[in-house]
């Protein structure tokens, strides 16, 4: 993915990198339906919002699960985040929460640029929960760059679906100030 324009906006309006990439593939997954789709009870359902719930490193390197509510505002939701990563920073816990599924997985792995990316899933209850990672941003030619995974299950959607969503995500990238 292409983060130049997003990440020079990030920075000029001084906000975390963290965030405002939660922020745009939530924002996103939310505009497609497919990404809001869940398996429950061998029938799928359709959820209004989803919400990105990720892992946050503390200061003892431990990791912790948080979840921020998705709001399209992003001060909105930037407020939120910081607040939630604050908490969890300063009292890490992996406590899974309550059995919901109105959520969107994602991990930061800024220590790596990678090719590809999987995430553990549960096959029993079925996980229908899409997943992203994120890795280690490079630079090529004067282009900034960083590796995107994103893992959903194939029988909600599809690779049209999958390359929507891409198209999406580097649109927001291309175009931060309409939405910053």
């Amino acid at each position: 993915m292409d983060l130049t324009a997003f990440y020079a906006a990030i920075k000029q309006q001084q906000i975390s990198i963290t965030v405002g990439l939660m922020y745009v593939l939530s924002r996103a997954a939310n505009e497609i339906p497919e990404f809001r789709y869940r398996i429950q009870s061998g029938e799928v359902f359709e959820y209004e919002v989803v919400h990105p719930s990720a892992t946050i490193m503390s200061k003892a390197n431990l990791f912790g699960f948080s979840t921020i509510e998705f709001s399209r505002d992003f001060p909105t939701f930037a407020t939120r985040a910081a607040e939630e990563i604050a908490r969890v920073k300063e009292s890490p816990d992996l406590t899974d929460p309550e059995l919901i599924d109105n959520l969107l997985f994602m991990s930061a792995i800024p220590w790596v640029s990678f090719t590809s990316f999987m995430h553990p899933i549960h096959l029993t209850p079925i996980d229908s929960i899409p997943r992203f990672a994120w890795g280690k941003f490079f630079r090529e030619g004067k282009t900034l760059k960083m590796p995107l995974s994103v893992q959903a299950h194939h029988a909600l959607m599809d690779g049209f679906h999958m390359g929507r969503y891409y198209e999406l995500v580097q649109d927001h990238f291309d175009h931060p100030n309409n939405y910053l």
